[in-house]
């Protein structure tokens, strides 16, 4: 008689064989990020040309990127206004492009509009922020009639000075704080409205006679990710605009959002992917856009002001980076020491880049930690990143790095290499020569008693 049960089988499990997890591709090596040129320049020519490390600016994402913010919001808001963040990224061609895809220059030092007006930028398509403007600068800015935004009480006593000696009432306006809920908030620049300090600005403001209010100004924060912040931050602005108009008769011309907007970069300590974690513009365009609707006045159509930086031009930029050295830590940890650290790579405190190879390499990966050429021990640029075996000479290329990095970056240690920009025909212009010691010594001055330094 047959059973009606089967055979019993021993079950077989059978290891897969793979490498380690790539936290920043889909596998193993199998699945490494290569990138062996730059909108068609290859990795390997560039940098036999100009050197390592070698910032690289992409003219075509650059622009490409201004387009689609500036899109995003004029199909939805009739009356947009983008201002290029100088802060962010000064060097005269990624000024330059910008401006030529429309947008007026937004400074917070005298530096800064210094530059903007020798870029060619006329005083009255620049915006003014900051909180320290010297008189001989509100002066300039007022005469040349750029944006000028009030962050305390002493500029309004500075600008009134400023309206006597024109002989005519200036047009401001005013920085606002708010709680938009984002934490921690950003009360520092500006007046606070919740507590009614910003009320009693423009009080003040209007009792004095000499400067007219025609503009409101906020800035939330860096890297927002919340679209609905600013759907409130809107609403708390719209608001306060339409009470001083009430009660002081200021009419509200502008409304000036800041920036804040992020770039598709991974914040240290967040787990997804920034293609995952990060909102699209169009949302961002979406909820600022409906809310002005919401809130305005039927026909009204203030000037809607964005002050985009990192959102802008972050994607565009590259820093290809050799490796000098690898060594073991004692608990066993690969390490490598690259060309490039913190002196030029100063937003690595907060983002995890997204890196490449410059080549196909097969070896196993293993978790290791990148660190720069820096005396100091906090140069670290990753410390978590799963890479095959490199030698010396070996390139990687980080990325985005092309918001803060060249505003920011230190003349520490080493000298400040060059950057280039790859145009829309594939031409590669050096729009910053690397530095020699020339660029370190020109501004000292060696007394003469001191110029024999042989022991005395």
């Amino acid at each position: 008689m047959s059973s009606c049960f089967e055979t019993y089988e021993k079950p077989v499990i059978t290891k897969l064989q793979s490498t380690l997890m790539n936290k920043f591709a889909c596998g193993g090596a199998a699945s490494q990020r290569v990138r062996t040129e730059i909108d068609g320049v290859a990795v390997e020519e560039l940098t036999s040309k100009y050197g390592s490390p070698l910032f690289v600016f992409s003219e075509q994402a650059l622009r490409r990127k201004a387009n689609q913010i500036k899109t995003a919001f004029a199909t939805r808001y009739p009356n947009v206004t983008c201002g290029w963040s100088y802060k962010t990224n000064y060097l005269k061609a990624i000024c330059a492009i910008l401006h030529q895809e429309g947008s007026i220059a937004e400074v917070v030092s005298e530096m800064e509009y210094e530059k903007a007006r020798n870029m060619g930028v006329p005083g009255d398509q620049i915006i003014l922020n900051g909180p320290q403007k010297p008189m001989s600068l509100l002066r300039q800015a007022m005469s040349e009639s750029a944006i000028v935004n009030i962050d305390h009480l002493d500029e309004v006593s500075d600008l009134e000075e400023v309206a006597d000696g024109l002989g005519r009432k200036l047009p401001v306006g005013i920085r606002l704080n708010l709680d938009a809920g984002i934490y921690p908030q950003w009360s520092r620049f500006g007046f606070n409205v919740e507590s009614g300090q910003a009320l009693g600005a423009v009080r003040r403001i209007h009792e004095s006679g000499k400067l007219r209010i025609r503009g409101l100004h906020c800035h939330i924060g860096t890297f927002i990710l919340d679209p609905s912040a600013y759907a409130r931050q809107i609403e708390k602005m719209v608001a306060f605009a339409q009470e001083i108009e009430k009660r002081y008769g200021f009419k509200i011309e502008y409304l000036d959002i800041g920036g804040g907007l992020p770039s598709r970069s991974k914040l240290k300590g967040t787990y997804q992917s920034p293609d995952v974690g990060i909102p699209t513009v169009d949302e961002y365009a979406e909820a600022i856009c409906n809310a002005l609707h919401e809130s305005l006045e039927p026909g009204e159509y203030p000037q809607l002001i964005l002050e985009s930086g990192r959102a802008v031009v972050d994607e565009s930029g590259y820093l290809i980076s050799s490796v000098l050295a690898s060594k073991y830590l004692p608990d066993g940890t690969r390490t490598y020491v690259m060309d490039s650290g913190a002196n030029v790579l100063f937003t690595s405190f907060w983002y995890k880049y997204h890196i490449e190879l410059d080549r196909e390499n097969n070896g196993a990966e293993e978790t290791s930690v990148l660190y720069g050429s820096l005396c100091m021990n906090i140069d670290v640029v990753d410390e978590g990143v799963e890479l095959p075996p490199l030698d010396r000479g070996d390139r990687l290329i980080f990325s985005p790095v092309g918001a803060y990095n060249t505003t920011q970056w230190m003349q520490f240690i080493h000298y400040r290499p060059a950057v280039v920009l790859i145009g829309q025909n594939g031409e590669v212009d050096v729009i910053r020569a690397a530095e020699d010691l020339s660029d370190i010594e020109r501004r000292e001055r060696l007394p003469q008693r001191l110029v024999d330094i042989r022991p005395k």
